[in-house]
């Protein structure tokens, strides 16, 4: 059985699939950014099978970068990395936030996070291969404004979740082709519309799903083989926005995660 990093799995989504995939023997880590609830999730998760608890504040990147090393000095047979964590819309009219390092929130949260988490934790994913990443996006996506990937012009917290999961896509393709051959797959997906999450309810959205239709996707991808660089609607392949296939595009974004990440 697998050894499966989840980040956001103190509620919702990432809640749901660290207790199915306990229930099915593999060992859970389970990141939080609150240590109160991460410990008392752990502890339920216990109660089912092995499982581990990890706490970081993803809108810092200093934070991610300090989970992605404690995973790697305490788990090294680590085996599949789900990003799951997220920041959504936020609610209707509600203005620009920022993360620790100044960065916008959902571009933080949403994007920069998974992309210093997961390049934290490609040596012992390729150490481990066969291995998985599998990272949580959304049908939303919109193109990024490579002139202003911060959205510091014309806010919308809505808009700014699109294009934090544009770009999202677009590095999974980019990553996928950069491991070809190192046994390591990345793929992305849209797990369910407007599930049941206190993301979605703090849009003023009444949900359409439940997580467990939303769980089925990510459970697919952390623990089958269906290849690499897909994006997939639920557990169906699918199409991700079209400029998420674009080598110019992935390159220019390729170029200001650099240039933001070292900021």
């Amino acid at each position: 059985m697998s050894t499966v990093l989840i980040t956001g799995a103190t509620s919702g989504l990432g809640r749901y699939v660290a207790f199915e995939l306990v229930r099915s023997g593999h060992v859970v880590l389970a990141h939080g950014r609150d240590a109160d609830r991460t410990e008392h999730l752990v502890a339920e998760l216990r109660t089912e099978g092995e499982a581990h608890g990890f706490v970081a504040d993803l809108a810092s990147l200093d934070q991610v970068r300090r989970l992605g090393e404690e995973v790697a000095a305490a788990q090294p047979r680590l085996d599949v990395l789900v990003n799951n964590a997220g920041v959504g819309g936020g609610p209707s009219g509600s203005g620009r936030e920022v993360g620790a390092d100044g960065h916008e929130l959902r571009l933080a949260v949403n994007y920069l996070a998974p992309v210093v988490l997961t390049r934290t934790l490609l040596p012992v994913l390729r150490a481990n291969a066969p291995a998985r990443i599998v990272n949580v996006g959304s049908v939303g996506q919109e193109p990024l404004d490579f002139a202003d990937p911060e959205l510091t012009r014309g806010y919308s917290g809505f808009s700014a979740y699109c294009r934090s999961k544009f770009a999202l896509a677009a590095h999974t393709f980019a990553l996928a082709e950069e491991l070809q051959g190192t046994g390591v797959s990345v793929n992305v997906l849209h797990p369910a519309t407007y599930m049941d999450t206190a993301m979605v309810r703090e849009g003023g959205i009444t949900p359409w799903n439940t997580v467990a239709d939303g769980a089925p996707g990510v459970l697919a991808l952390a623990t089958r083989d269906r290849g690499t660089g897909g994006y997939f609607d639920g557990t169906r392949p699918s199409r991700a926005h079209e400029e998420t296939y674009d080598r110019e595009v992935q390159r220019r974004l390729e170029t200001v995660t650099h240039q933001l990440l070292a900021l």
